[in-house]
């Protein structure tokens, strides 16, 4: 699927996009799934090398991009929060966007492929709910009946979620126990797929899993990293020193980074889970503190036992308690493009309540996180005696999801961290120098 561009009319015009070699970014991606789901991504596959150079296929996206989704969405100046950082920060807006957050981009792409390879039905996962909405968002319009796996554990987090899903009629399964998390959904929907290939199509939710879609979700979530820089020099007339973004499986993320991967100026920083502490079980930081290991479909980082097994996670966020992160992540990681830092709980806690007060905008919890990581920058160049950075944040979504879990948890009393459990401060390097080729691809 071609990029886009915007015209001088405001509209979004495709251009040219370089893929991924054979699925991989460097070592990381590839297809390590049952036999049974190899005719289904073959399938997928040719039907993606034959639509994302569709003229047609990409007029209609582009239509429901700027007509039903609300592209380009706004670059908001926050000076009240430049003020008290003495910092320039400006946000990317996909909060403002149909649905309440970046997932649209991708949802309605996926979509529209599933209507043109006349797939009857789609499944798909979500964690905080937010993909699930706009699944079955696009399932309505596109009328194609819509199933969702959600944990048990989200379902409680994100009970207006639910709702909206339901609403928008969809059909909802609860997995995972009394634990069950995003990665539980992503188990479920993979066995639906595996049992229906025929007549289903799985709608997956970030840039994770087996080729193709880690590129698949990429480019249609890189109007996000086109559009941003666009507006920026526009507005700015220069080019951000830095770019964050959070990171649970790396959707929103790898589609802003795609917008600044050849200006290695350009600091790239995602802003991981850091949950309670740097503990096993109590986090989600992967690319922190993960290891490379295959996890489901694909090698990349993941949070795994000495042995193998894949460890429990946490975050505050029901969209960042994944214990793995796309590939493409991975390999920019293991070239020194992008930085991940962990973020705590409380952190990302303060950040949303500091958004919403300083800026009257409520962020998503996963989007606090980079609100955090974001602060954290700042500061750390005030104590090198630089001032007044000028950076930009991916707002991927809105918080009304998560106002109720907030209050609950700012109602709970602190539990003391032991100091040999507190996870250290993180520590940000200087604009890389590694060049990487557009797209992330290594061949």
């Amino acid at each position: 699927m071609a990029s886009k561009r915007k015209s001088a009319s405001g509209k979004n015009k495709p251009i040219k996009k370089l893929e991924p070699h054979e699925g991989y970014f460097g070592n990381f991606g590839g297809r390590y799934v049952s036999d049974l789901l190899i005719p289904a991504l073959d399938e997928l596959t040719a039907a993606w090398k034959k639509f994302s150079h569709d003229k047609k296929f990409e007029k209609e996206l582009l239509h429901l991009y700027n007509d039903y989704a609300g592209r380009p969405s706004l670059l908001t100046y926050a000076e009240n929060l430049s003020h008290a950082w003495n910092a320039q920060v400006y946000l990317k807006r996909e909060d403002l966007l149909h649905t309440g957050s970046h997932k649209i981009n991708n949802t309605l792409g996926q979509a529209l492929l599933a209507q043109k390879m006349k797939k009857g039905r789609i499944i798909a996962e979500t964690g905080a709910g937010q993909h699930g909405v706009a699944t079955a968002t696009a399932g309505a319009l596109l009328k194609i009946p819509v199933h969702i796996y959600m944990g048990t554990e989200d379902l409680r987090r994100q009970a207006l979620n639910d709702f909206r899903m339901r609403l928008l009629g969809a059909t909802i399964s609860g997995v995972g126990g009394n634990s069950g998390t995003l990665r539980d959904a992503v188990n479920e929907a993979l066995r639906d797929w595996a049992k229906n290939v025929d007549n289903t199509y799985y709608l997956i939710g970030s840039a994770i899993g087996p080729h193709p879609y880690p590129t698949i979700v990429r480019t249609f979530q890189s109007i996000i990293g086109k559009e941003s820089r666009q507006q920026f020099t526009k507005i700015t007339g220069k080019l951000p020193q830095a770019v964050f973004a959070c990171v649970g499986g790396g959707s929103n993320a790898i589609g802003m980074f795609s917008g600044f991967l050849k200006d290695t100026k350009v600091e790239l920083i995602g802003a991981e889970a850091g949950g309670r502490t740097l503990t096993p079980g109590n986090h989600s930081a992967s690319l922190t503190v993960g290891k490379p290991g295959v996890l489901q479909g694909a090698m990349t980082y993941i949070l795994q036992t000495p042995d193998g097994q894949v460890n429990n996670v946490h975050s505050v966020s029901a969209g960042l308690d994944y214990p793995g992160v796309g590939p493409e992540h991975a390999y920019l990681k293991e070239q020194g493009r992008a930085q991940y830092v962990a973020i705590k709980d409380k952190e990302a806690l303060a950040a949303f309540q500091e958004l919403s007060k300083t800026e009257g905008i409520i962020p998503a919890l996963e989007s606090a996180h980079a609100v955090a990581a974001a602060k954290q920058y700042v500061d750390a160049l005030k104590k090198k005696g630089k001032k007044n950075p000028l950076i930009l944040i991916c707002l991927s979504g809105r918080g009304d999801k998560d106002v109720q879990e907030v209050e609950r948890l700012l109602a709970l009393p602190e539990v003391p961290i032991a100091a040999e459990e507190e996870p250290t401060a993180n520590t940000f390097t200087t604009a890389p120098t590694v060049k990487v080729l557009a797209g992330g691809s290594s061949e």
